[in-house]
């Protein structure tokens, strides 16, 4: 697309967990499984200091939840909010601090905490504490200036486990750990630069060595717009990949809804008012599963006529609507751009029509529930539905693994920050910030291509060690033991294929990655086995000695090397005799496979080309007496 044309806007809200203990207690920064009871809470909206009442929060509390709390072993009575917060963490507001100098922002000189409402169950407070830090911040992509107007430091949610019958379960191992925010402008124009953006910001972050590193210890949120549509929220983007994903599908998306409202005002729609009708008899035998669940429980099944509706549904406002249904505790929504279908016959579709009033431009809209949660479905839809007329809705969404996203809540608005009574003011000093600006980390790009000239890597190997915050480690294996390219290939390989295996390998320690270096440069096992022997100490935690005697890991000899080769190369005859010394390539596989990282790769193939020269020229050697 031509996201100029489109009159894309993109900003971005970067949250990174910081490496200290949390903001309000001294419970330890870390996610846990280790539960230890259950309480329960409901939460409800308040007003903010203007006596105002933020909309997010009303549409949450009509969501009727019950929110069940897991306590863990790092957690206290702070999270359960039983006890008031203690003094904001010195050391994730000195960190804070530093990323706003570094990114050339103007901290404040006394930092407030502020209640954000927010009673989607999150926080068992039915508020985040949240605290400005510094303003008018800057970064360069490319030569282009993207702002930085705001950085926060507030404190992490709860961790959601599950969502079922009108309740869910948080953990809140999670809750407290300190974030900063960093918020940009809105003038990143395509997917590709808000990627780029979300990784410049990502490196910075990481040049502190003060943030904590893994899946979901970064999170961006997208605000996205086209020209003719409104501002979207896109909230915990935790794949940097996946940025520019779901930039276009959400451009994609108000595109269609343009259109859509372009349709209706062509087809002369002004305004939709739903007249509900029981339509339960003609259902009453139906197949559809979701009929037959209402029914069988003493639900109705109720229909509403959309006018000049008809084929806009399908892929496009019927997702939309569902997803509003679901407030009212509604799985999902049957209409008419679907039917016959979900095991609704065509004869029973063309009934429900008749008894709707549908015209030939007309669609509709069935809900099977218990009554009454049938009418609040369907009072919840109607907003939106009448929204369809005119523009693309502000809202929040919740991204989804296929790019794709969902309605979550509309867009929060000032009305539900009040002030935080509970945690006094904290003075920023010029002494303080003296201190720090004296600290600052060297730049991303300096402190890569120092690298690269260095360790003699390449340019875009250095960029990503600091982009992933792994240049401190890589210096340190690299320069001890002399194997820059076989570090750089561990970090930014080999890490990245184990944790996609599910393991966590970033427990791996530095004195464990140092102590695997040295036994394979002392013989111990081959540099092939450290993939082996990483997933090992991620699998137990131990050490890199002890994951290669549970793997097996002595090194062989040359003698050992020359019997296996021997026999791979007698159980291949026809290899050989077919392709000669170029053989040594596919050999080459069977014989490592068969040492299982127990020899090097350079005297595995110095061995089978010495063997195989041996054994063609036996074979010569026969044919000349022959």
């Amino acid at each position: 697309m031509d996201y100029k044309a489109l009159g894309l806007k993109c900003g971005l809200e970067v949250h990174q967990q910081l490496d200290t203990r949390k903001i309000f207690c001294e419970d330890p920064s870390r996610l846990s499984d280790a539960t230890e009871g259950t309480f329960v809470r409901r939460l409800r909206p308040t007003q903010s200091e203007l006596g105002e009442v933020d909309p997010a929060a009303v549409e949450e509390a009509r969501r009727r939840l019950a929110f069940v709390y897991q306590i863990t072993d790092n957690t206290c009575l702070v999270e359960a909010d039983e006890e008031p917060p203690h003094e904001a963490n010195r050391e994730a507001l000195e960190t804070a601090l530093l990323v706003s100098l570094m990114l050339k922002a103007q901290p404040v000189r006394e930092v407030h905490f502020m209640r954000k409402i927010v009673i989607d169950g999150s926080n068992t407070t039915g508020f985040q504490r949240s605290a400005l830090i510094a303003v008018d911040g800057t970064i360069e992509i490319d030569g282009k200036r993207i702002g930085i107007p705001t950085i926060l430091l507030e404190e992490d949610a709860a961790r959601k486990i599950a969502e079922a019958n009108g309740e869910v379960v948080y953990r809140l191992d999670r809750l407290g750990i300190p974030l900063v925010e960093i918020a940009t402008t809105p003038n990143i124009e395509s997917p590709e630069e808000a990627a780029k953006v979300a990784l410049t910001i990502g490196s910075w972050l990481r040049a502190t060595h003060r943030v904590l590193r893994g899946i979901g210890t970064i999170r961006e949120d997208l605000n996205v717009s086209i020209r003719g549509g409104a501002r979207v929220e896109i909230k915990g983007v935790q794949e940097l990949r996946m940025i520019p994903v779901y930039v276009e599908k959400e451009a994609e998306r108000q595109l269609k809804l343009i259109d859509v409202a372009k349709q209706l005002n062509a087809r002369g729609v002004t305004r939709v008012d739903l007249e509900l009708h029981d339509v339960t008899s003609i259902l009453a035998s139906s197949e559809s599963r979701v009929v037959r669940s209402a029914l069988s429980s003493g639900g109705r099944v109720l229909g509403g006529r959309l006018p000049g509706f008809r084929g806009l549904l399908k892929e496009k406002l019927g997702p939309e609507f569902a997803a509003h249904a679901r407030v009212a505790g509604i799985e999902g929504i049957l209409h008419s751009d679907e039917l016959p279908g979900h095991g609704v016959t065509p004869s029973e579709t063309d009934a429900v029509a008749g008894a709707l009033g549908v015209r030939a431009e007309d669609a509709f809209v069935l809900v099977a529930a218990e009554e009454a949660k049938a009418r609040r479905a369907f009072d919840e839809m109607l907003p939106r539905i009448r929204a369809a007329l005119a523009v693309v809705p502000e809202e929040t969404r919740d991204p989804k693994p296929d790019g794709t996203t969902q309605y979550s809540r509309p867009l929060p608005g000032k009305a539900r920050m009040y002030p935080e009574t509970d945690v006094p003011p904290i003075r920023v000093t010029d002494a303080w910030l003296g201190a720090l600006t004296s600290r600052l980390p060297e730049p991303p790009e300096m402190r890569a291509s120092r690298l690269a000239k260095r360790f003699d890597i390449h340019e875009q190997q250095a960029r990503q060690l600091v982009q992933e915050g792994t240049e401190e480690t890589f210096e340190t294996l690299a320069g001890e033991f002399g194997e820059a390219t076989l570090a750089a290939s561990v970090l930014l390989y080999q890490f990245p294929e184990i944790r996609r295996e599910g393991l966590d390998v970033d427990r791996v320690p530095l004195g464990g990655l140092r102590e695997m270096f040295r036994l394979m440069n002392a013989g111990a096992f081959a540099k092939e086995a450290i993939p082996q022997v990483l997933r090992e100490m991620a699998r137990s935690g131990g050490s890199a000695a002890d994951a290669a005697k549970t793997l097996g890991l002595a090194g062989a000899t040359r003698e050992e090397v020359g019997r296996v080769v021997d026999d791979v190369i007698a159980g291949s005859r026809d290899v050989v005799t077919q392709r000669g010394e170029s053989a040594a390539g596919p050999l080459m596989g069977k014989v490592m496979e068969r040492l299982r990282g127990r020899a090097d790769g350079k005297l595995v193939n110095e061995v089978l080309r010495e063997r195989l020269l041996r054994e063609l020229g036996k074979k010569e050697g026969k044919k000349v007496e022959e």
